[in-house]
């Protein structure tokens, strides 16, 4: 129980501190001393309840000294320090607390009681129910104090892929399940380093807890994102966040926010930036990354996303086999595959291309000429990293397949066929995600819950078939390759 202590009603600190909160300062000097009989003063020890969520508010509150937290549903959403007022809707309409209040620290507050105004001045009360109408539920709405500690952080990064807002999802609703409260950075590693309120989102997956808080700028509807198509919250590209510098920024921000639980998503570029931060980060920070990936350049695990980029991209290659067929053309396509090659090495096999192009392989260029004078349609899956530090060192402007179709022509490409090539098809990375790369999101975040409900530290889930596992940080290898006889398969001229 607080205790109670006699009001000074001729202190002038105590009309000072009225007359600047923002309800009363319409208020004369006369009117201040005229409304102070009417306050009670009540101390508080820390983690004293003041009142909770649900009860009927009778009170108004003004902090003296100390602070109080506002919690909705468990999550501190404001903290109110000297000169802050809470709780004035009791004062216009005897409905239930929205929330609940805690004393932070030893804690003075000022309280006034509903029925107290109705024996003051009517233009005193006036005034001051005008000021409470100005400020009704305004505490919640801004909600910037959300977002002062945070339990679990997610952070994705790197190019769109299908089956981000999936895993995201999936997390959300089996953490909140172990009871953990949910965040994610807006923009990727960027919003890291900015560390504004406005740079995070709080991710809810239970919808009675959502209407709660829904009004609360940031918080978002977490079951629904499953079946968005797209990354609701990554940036374009973070290149200055290989740089120690700003990495350190972003790991002093980390905890600075208190955060417990650190998630990465993405691909190879995400978990470099992830790795990079862990070694900036202490042990007891639990710190874990999921791949998503259209090329899966994760080695040791079936990438969420793959499954659905080999679908679209083998539906795209079969379009241009029909088309080569009908009007004697050979296309060479230029696919995903900036290192190992997987999605165009895949979707070339899934639809009977002929050719699938790939980084770092060496072909008998003369020996393809023949096969390709003698067709009459053809088509060629490049991946995107074909020969690429080698198109750097010359500074060409082409894509891979228009390098490609070069080098074919530089070794006596004849051909009656017309020859077209296509540049990479962006659009695979907006697909909606199919139904195995929803299922292994599901896979993945199951997994990590259980790796998380362990405290085993710097790992990624991993699955391969029915096998679930994890990978260390220190063995995960993000150069990916791809089995020298699906690379033969790929090979159908000669």
């Amino acid at each position: 129980m607080p205790r109670e202590a006699p009001i000074d009603t001729g202190n002038p600190k105590l009309a000072a501190l009225l007359k600047e909160v923002m309800a009363f300062r319409r208020l004369t000097g006369d009117e201040i001393s005229r409304m102070i009989p009417l306050l009670k003063q009540l101390t508080y020890e820390p983690n004293e309840l003041v009142f909770e969520e649900g009860d009927i508010g009778t009170h108004a509150y003004i902090v003296g000294d100390g602070e109080a937290s506002l919690a909705h549903s468990d999550r501190i959403i404001k903290i109110f320090k000297t000169g802050d007022l809470f709780g004035e809707v009791a004062l216009i309409d005897a409905r239930p607390r929205t929330g609940t209040v805690r004393a932070v620290s030893t804690l003075v507050l000022y309280a006034i009681e509903v029925h107290s105004l109705e024996n003051i001045d009517p233009k005193i009360s006036s005034k001051i129910y005008q000021g409470f109408a100005r400020l009704v539920t305004s505490y919640i709405r801004e909600g910037t104090d959300l977002y002062r500690e945070m339990d679990v952080l997610m952070v994705q990064d790197g190019g769109c892929a299908p089956g981000y807002n999936a895993v995201t999802s999936f997390l959300v609703e089996y953490l909140e399940g172990m009871g953990r409260q949910v965040f994610i950075a807006a923009e990727g590693f960027k919003s890291l380093v900015s560390n504004h309120a406005q740079d995070y989102n709080c991710l809810i997956h239970r919808e009675e807890h959502f209407r709660q808080l829904d009004h609360v700028p940031g918080v978002m509807y977490a079951q629904p994102l499953r079946n968005n198509r797209g990354a609701e919250f990554r940036s374009e590209r973070f290149p200055e966040f290989k740089q120690t510098s700003i990495q350190e920024i972003a790991a002093k921000n980390v905890l600075e926010r208190k955060v417990k639980v650190l998630i990465g998503i993405g691909g190879n570029g995400t978990f470099a930036g992830i790795n990079a931060l862990s070694k900036l980060l202490p042990e007891k920070l639990l710190i874990y990354f999921i791949p998503v990936t259209i090329d899966s350049d994760i080695y040791g695990s079936e990438c969420i996303g793959e499954y659905t980029g080999v679908e679209i991209g083998a539906e795209k290659i079969r379009g241009y086999l029909a088309d080569a067929a009908t009007h004697k053309r050979c296309y060479i396509i230029e696919m995903m595959g900036a290192r190992g090659g997987y999605h165009a090495l895949h979707s070339c096999l899934g639809a009977g291309g002929h050719l699938a192009v790939l980084p770092g392989a060496v072909y008998d260029m003369k020996k393809m000429v023949k096969a390709l004078n003698d067709r009459s349609y053809t088509v060629i899956v490049v991946a995107e990293g074909y020969k690429q530090e080698e198109r750097k060192q010359r500074k060409y402007a082409g894509n891979a397949a228009e390098y490609f179709r070069d080098e074919l022509l530089k070794a006596g490409l004849n051909t009656r066929q017309r020859i077209v090539c296509e540049g990479f098809s962006r659009d695979i990375r907006g697909a909606a995600t199919n139904n195995m790369d929803m299922m292994l999101a599901q896979r993945m975040a199951r997994k990590l819950t259980k790796l998380l409900r362990d405290k085993l530290n710097r790992q990624m889930p991993a699955v391969l078939s029915s096998r679930e596992y994890s990978i260390s940080f220190k063995d995960i290898k993000t150069d990916n390759s791809v089995e020298s006889d699906l690379s033969s398969l790929a090979n159908r001229l000669y």
